[in-house]
């Protein structure tokens, strides 16, 4: 109840600000978007009590299938993540709760300096010391570190060790249940979302930071593009698990699935259907990319014949991007708001 009053407070500040097309109810676009991400988040849920289940079920019986499979489950669930990820408000602002899902940028691998206190410590690891030790724990990148990092599992605490363990199904349960919280609260989080108008604005900037975020911090920057201009794969999400490139393909097809339907309904009601048109082929011609990039990230930075298949794919992320953003957005009266990919 309290994170719903919250919420509703958020919503009458956001109804005193001038929004896109006041004279316009924009309410039945917001009712299709709200089932549609409700649609990802429970997906996330689902997923993320999968991962819990099959990380207790591995750590019960150890073998090397049941690593495999618990490797299976954190991608599934991890990917689950990223096709709702550019929801960037709501309920998923409670809690930092974006951040604990997913730690990330990490420059001075906290990560792992994390896990090595809390494996070297003595205090038996419980919820509530998931709870205390901060965002670098509770989510996916830790459960990555644990199952793939190559040092990690080259030593003395390397799964299936007991007290690995014990971090691997806490930290896999705090997922399932932020998975869990989340899926619920924005099911909760409807009415405030569709009665207020300003609602429409702040899921087409989520998306449009969603896809900037993808171009310019996901890729460019590991492809030596933007930053220091060397490429390193150490600057893409889960380079460990060598996921970086299916994590990009599940957030164009989480935007895709969940935000364009909607968005080009709305693009054709207001007379552009020609640029709704344009923005679903760049996005079906994105996620055609994807295919012959199915392997990790750091192959293709190192040889330049395989970089050029990089370069393809984020011309065609850049391309959607602009339509949505630097097209969409203007006709549409949307102004691009502040995000982490802005830089401090």
């Amino acid at each position: 109840m309290q994170r719903l009053t919250l919420y509703i407070c958020l919503a009458s500040s956001l109804a005193a600000s001038p929004s896109m097309a006041a004279d316009i109810n924009n309410a039945d676009y917001r009712a299709q978007w709200h089932t549609d991400i409700h649609t990802g988040y429970q997906n996330l849920a689902t997923q993320g009590q999968a991962l819990a289940d099959q990380a207790e079920i591995y750590c019960k019986a150890p073998s090397a299938e049941g690593l495999e499979q618990t490797k299976q489950a954190w991608l599934d669930a991890f990917l689950a993540w990223q096709q709702v990820r550019y929801v960037d408000f709501g309920p998923v602002e409670q809690e930092n709760r974006a951040w604990q899902f997913q730690f990330w940028p990490d420059p001075k691998n906290l990560i792992a300096r994390k896990a090595t206190y809390l494996l070297q410590d003595e205090a038996a690891i419980t919820p509530e010391k998931i709870d205390e030790s901060g965002v670098a724990v509770q989510g996916f990148p830790m459960v990555e570190y644990l199952l793939y990092d190559q040092a990690f599992s080259e030593g003395s605490r390397a799964l299936p060790a007991d007290r690995s363990c014990q971090l691997l199904v806490g930290v896999s349960n705090h997922i399932a249940d932020n998975g869990e919280a989340l899926a619920n609260d924005w099911g909760d989080f409807k009415n405030s979302y569709v009665d207020n108008d300003q609602y429409t604005d702040t899921t087409i900037r989520a998306a449009m930071a969603g896809l900037e975020l993808l171009e310019e911090r996901r890729l460019a920057q590991p492809m030596g593009l933007r930053g220091t201009g060397k490429r390193s794969v150490y600057s893409a999400d889960a380079w460990r698990s060598g996921a970086s490139l299916s994590s990009a393909n599940a957030t164009v097809q989480g935007i895709q699935q969940q935000f364009l339907p909607t968005f080009s309904k709305l693009l054709n009601d207001r007379g552009h259907a020609d640029l709704a048109e344009r923005i679903e082929e760049q996005a079906e011609e994105a996620l055609a990319k994807f295919p012959e990039l199915d392997r990790p990230m750091a192959p293709l930075l190192a040889d330049d014949s395989e970089f050029r298949m990089l370069q393809s794919l984020y011309v065609h992320i850049s391309q959607l991007t602009a339509l949505v953003n630097d097209r969409a957005a203007v006709e549409l009266g949307v102004v691009r708001g502040f995000n982490s990919s802005d830089g401090d």
